[in-house]
């Protein structure tokens, strides 16, 4: 929280860390549709919010999600650059085990999701992130224009060529 005497610039305000659990469910689906997999999904937020409460974050008008979101994005991005850089790694048996125990196929419901986050997350970027902000956490296209930082016109033209893709790809 602000001191007395701290000086915001004019609509200006202060992330406030107590609401941030609003936001957890629609962060979750965004980071599944970055990653993939719920396991990185959750892992991807967890780091994500562990960033943000670091420090009190300044907001300059925009909403609380399109700002989480755009921390999600980045912290997403420096993962894989980070993950780029690093040796490849080959894991033991145990662990091959346990990934495939854990992968057992659930209801057709949970297999059709997975199956609809994994064509989300292999989109190119630029319509991954507007269809994660509109399809999936739900922002307006204004306020997804104004969490990706371009125009609205650009949200509506790459929000139809993700979809067209999606679609695509789950064969519709």
């Amino acid at each position: 929280m602000r001191a007395e005497g701290d000086f915001f610039p004019v609509g200006a305000r202060e992330l406030d860390p107590a609401r941030l659990g609003d936001h957890l469910d629609r962060l979750y689906r965004a980071a599944w549709s970055l990653c993939g997999s719920r396991e990185d999904a959750q892992d991807l937020v967890q780091e994500t919010y562990a960033k943000v409460l670091a420090r009190p974050r300044l907001l300059r008008r925009e909403d609380d999600v399109g700002y989480l979101l755009r921390a999600l994005r980045n912290t997403f991005l420096a993962g894989r650059r980070r993950q780029s850089a690093r040796t490849v790694t080959v894991p033991l048996d145990e662990e091959l085990d346990a990934r495939h125990a854990s992968a057992l196929p659930g209801p057709e419901e949970v297999a059709e999701q997975a199956r609809v986050y994994t064509a989300i997350s292999e989109l190119p970027p630029e319509y991954r992130d507007a269809l994660v902000a509109v399809d999936v956490a739900g922002l307006s296209y204004r306020e997804a224009a104004r969490a990706l930082r371009v125009p609205e016109g650009t949200v509506t033209s790459r929000l139809a060529r993700a979809r067209e893709r999606v679609a695509d790809a789950m064969g519709s």
